[in-house]
């Protein structure tokens, strides 16, 4: 008898981290802390750690919820290091040794997917008392490539304080396969009503429900409080199946249950408001590789700053020095970005226009349109070698003067992409320059006629 065959498993996966945090020290002296988790990785062979993510910050609470989702590629045959690092943050500044250090967590990624949910105490060399813990969750993401768009307002909600307004929220939390719920998304609140109307949001499918339509979805509408300590007024239970399908009115109007009030009021306890879904929509969200494999068509241009401000060519302090041993900052950038363009562009050839600069016989007119090549009836220059061959005899060919005007190419470019009706075409234009933009209300100008306006009339 033949064994049977197992079947292919792909050794990578993408998954999904939420974390939360317990019991943290609180480093402030007249509220809690205002913590916020880095999440630092090691790069495949190296041993340096460099930073992949950070969750928000959530004010005034030594027990956050961070809605931010870590999404990570999982390579079964590496051993993939991770450091979660919670910091309490002091001043608006991104710089982290401005800020108060809380502890941190380190492990494998093998670990956490496999564990599922770890809970596990936060080490700081630098306090020997108790720094509380972290929970990290961890799911693999389906391939789901679907958004949801939603809105939700609310009516005639309790307050509960007799000498202020409430400013009421709402937190999303999608159930898990052990009957816990993950927080996946927070509402900013609205402020001083009872009948609010949050801004409708967009979320991936594959965060918000795992892709699952029917998943379990409680919703949770708090009272924001400065002090961190935000009252919950009621919640509600529902799935995306039924945000969807149930249309707007009774069967998407939920009551707001507060379970503790229920339980003191019994039978003469209704609701603490209602909230009522007001707009939804779901719509997929491709990648750039989806359009590339449906045949989208990349069209590269490359625009190149020839005003005087580049310096002399002729020194060596100029950007646009040619030095047979080392490409200048301009031959270096065209090599850089042109070598990753190539291999998308369809048919590797590239329009290279030129921009502040005198042109020739007679060097008296100041061109902020022309082709590098000096070619009108053909522009086009064959993969990045044929751009930089074209770049280097234009140095030596024009003269350099200015301004800097960035509207006339922009507006070549775009005139093309206008024309393109079917939208089975991609334009980029790659714009290299060393100063200040001298037309910056005409640029801005062109980019509001023919770019936004061209989004605004998409599907």
């Amino acid at each position: 008898m033949t064994a049977p065959t197992a079947a292919a498993v792909s050794p990578t996966s993408l998954v999904e981290l939420s974390v939360s945090c317990r019991n943290l020290r609180d480093t402030d002296v007249f509220t809690k802390s205002d913590p916020v988790c880095v999440i630092y990785y090691q790069p495949f062979g190296a041993k340096q750690w460099a930073e992949y993510k950070r969750t928000e910050c959530v004010e005034n609470t030594l027990n956050p919820d961070f809605a931010t989702k870590i999404p990570i590629t999982y390579h079964f045959e590496e051993q993939q290091h991770l450091k979660f690092l919670i910091y309490d943050i002091d001043y608006n500044s991104p710089n982290l040794d401005l800020h108060d250090f809380l502890g941190e967590f380190e492990c494998t990624l093998a670990h956490l997917v496999s564990s599922q949910k770890v809970h596990k105490p936060l080490v700081n060399k630098n306090y020997s008392g108790d720094n509380g813990s972290i929970v990290i969750v961890t799911e693999e993401l389906s391939s789901c490539k679907e958004e949801l768009d939603v809105q939700f307002v609310g009516k005639n909600l309790e307050n509960k304080s007799w000498f202020s307004s409430i400013n009421p929220f709402l937190e999303f939390l999608k159930a898990n396969e052990d009957g816990t719920f993950t927080l996946v998304y927070r509402t900013d609140r609205a402020r001083s009503t009872q009948n609010p109307a949050w801004k409708e949001f967009s979320v991936p499918l594959r965060t918000f429900c795992s892709g699952d339509y029917e998943r379990n979805i409680q919703v949770h509408c708090k009272d924001y409080k400065q002090n961190g300590n935000h009252k919950l007024i009621g919640s509600f239970y529902t799935t995306v199946r039924k945000l969807t399908e149930g249309g707007l009115g009774p069967n998407n109007t939920y009551w707001l249950i507060n379970e503790e009030k229920k339980k003191r009021k019994g039978s003469s306890y209704k609701n603490s408001g209602e909230v009522v879904l007001n707009k939804v929509h779901i719509r997929q969200v491709f990648s750039f590789l989806d359009y590339i494999k449906g045949g989208m068509e990349i069209n590269a241009f490359i625009g190149i700053d020839f005003t005087a401000s580049n310096g002399n060519p002729q020194t060596p302090q100029s950007l646009h020095f040619i030095n047979p041993a080392v490409p200048n900052q301009y031959a270096q950038a065209i090599q850089a970005v042109g070598q990753i363009i190539e291999d998308y562009d369809t048919d590797k050839h590239f329009p290279v226009l030129g921009f502040g600069a005198r042109m020739p016989p007679d060097y008296t007119q100041v061109s902020h349109e022309f082709f590098v090549n000096g070619d009108p009836s053909n522009p086009y220059c064959h993969r990045v070698q044929g751009v930089l061959e074209a770049y280097y005899a234009c140095v030596s060919r024009v003269q350099l003067y200015g301004p800097t005007n960035f509207a006339p190419i922009i507006n070549h470019v775009a005139r093309f992409a206008c024309s393109n009706k079917a939208g089975d075409k991609y334009f980029i234009l790659l714009i290299l320059t060393d100063g200040i933009i001298t037309d910056m209300a005409h640029t801005k100008e062109v980019y509001t006629r023919h770019i936004a306006g061209s989004q605004h009339q998409q599907p």
